[in-house]
């Protein structure tokens, strides 16, 4: 999500001291559990990315955990250049993620590097660095633009990360655990104490669950290292977009009505050109042995009491409530939220009041061929009011929504852009 104001352009640059105390920084041994498996660099390298490691978590929870489930027919498979940062592995354990480094990451003037933290059935690739790499429509809009924030931010002097993760739709809880991970990499390299955080759309809840020490029993909990937290299209109220909207929603994933698309479905049957099918591979809840999609089902929680549901789409009731409709069938939302949904535990878990947290919300519903979240102002998959909502976040330092954005433009749009480097500074 994967799936929601105008700053001053920033110039390049910081303070002499800034560039001292970067300059004469330390680097540190990384922390026992990290093992980095690979490195490339020029040559292998794209996107225009200087490095990328590949580490691998040795904490037993991660083994104990087991490998996630990924789709059978291959739609949720690691693609392109990451399949060789992965070690030739279309679908890494997630005990392993990549580092990614920007040129500049070791130069740059700014103090406090910078995490860039992806979103769902996304990459690092596409979300930072070339959001047209997918082809049209990947960046939701008609044209996409070759470079992104990665390559704003690093123009402008900040020492720019980005982490990508093993499993597309992952378990937020575990992919908090190598944001955490990613952070005290980056302390070691720089030697640095703290890091920012930048977390777009389902990258905001693991990066808001690593800074809230939400995580498995086995994991550990939050280094006190992290110094901003900033929020692009983040669901922190959640959303239940696929509910409101499942029979359009289903078109794009299930495979007899022509889906290919990585994403859950409400629906554990349908009918498509007048075949009734079962596909539990693709359920957003635990269904016929697989659990493919732990990630999405985190961030769900109801909007019906504010927005209603979208009374126009095809067996709307029994999508959004459970039950048998005309030609589909589903267990409903509250089932899928009680099979363990983030929103309230995040909450309630707090966002310190160290960590300073600001909120970004795209203001248009345009994103290019998907039916877009209607019922309430959005940024055609996350409601503004989602977007911007502060509960269990101790220290606010800021909300903007951009106008002009939609959910899939907020890491390129200019506007937005602009936005999240007035906060970086």
């Amino acid at each position: 999500m994967a799936a929601a104001v105008i700053g001053a352009l920033l110039a390049t640059g910081g303070t002499a001291g800034a560039r001292t105390t970067a300059a004469q920084a330390t680097a540190a041994a990384p922390p026992a559990y990290l093992t980095q498996e690979a490195a490339y660099g020029a040559g292998t390298v794209t996107n225009g990315w200087e490095r990328v490691e590949r580490y691998r978590d040795t904490t037993p929870g991660f083994q104990a955990a087991g490998a996630e489930g990924y789709a059978p027919d291959g739609r949720g498979d690691q693609d392109g250049v990451r399949v060789t940062y992965f070690g030739g592995a279309t679908r890494p354990t997630s005990d392993r993620f990549l580092l990614y480094s920007a040129p500049g990451w070791n130069t740059g003037a700014r103090t406090t590097p910078v995490l860039l933290v992806h979103g769902a059935n996304d990459t690092a690739d596409r979300a930072w660095a070339n959001p047209g790499e997918s082809g049209g429509y990947g960046c939701g809009a008609l044209s996409c633009p070759s470079t992104g924030l990665m390559q704003y931010l690093a123009a402008r002097g900040h020492r720019v990360f980005a982490i990508g993760f093993a499993h597309k739709q992952g378990d937020n809880l575990m992919q908090a655990q190598a944001v955490g991970d990613a952070v005290a990499l980056i302390r070691a390299k720089l030697g640095v104490s703290q890091v920012d955080l930048v977390g777009w759309s389902k990258g905001e809840v693991s990066t808001r669950a690593y800074v809230s020490s939400l995580k498995p029993a086995w994991g550990r909990a939050y280094a006190g290292d992290v110094r901003k937290l900033i929020t692009l299209g983040g669901p922190n109220g959640g959303y239940d977009y696929p509910y409101a909207h499942g029979w359009a929603h289903d078109f794009s994933i299930w495979p007899e009505c022509g889906g290919k698309i990585n994403a859950p479905s409400p629906h554990s049957r349908m009918t498509c050109y007048g075949t009734y099918t079962a596909h539990p591979e693709f359920s957003m809840t635990p269904s016929g042995g697989y659990d493919d999609y732990p990630g999405q089902r985190q961030m769900l929680a109801r909007w019906d009491g504010v927005y209603g549901v979208d009374q126009s789409a095809q067996d709307w009731y029994t999508t959004y409530y459970g039950g048998q409709g005309f030609y589909t069938a589903g267990d409903g939302i509250q089932k899928a939220i009680d099979a363990g949904s983030l929103v309230v535990p995040l909450q309630r878990a707090s966002v310190p009041a160290s960590v300073t947290t600001y909120l970004l919300a795209g203001g248009t519903p345009s994103v290019v061929g998907i039916f877009n979240e209607n019922r309430g102002p959005s940024d055609g998959v996350v409601f503004v009011s989602s977007a911007l909502d502060s509960t269990g976040i101790a220290t606010v330092g800021g909300k903007a929504t951009v106008t002009s954005a939609n959910h899939l433009e907020l890491g390129w749009n200019s506007a937005a852009q602009a936005q999240v480097a007035s906060w970086l500074a």
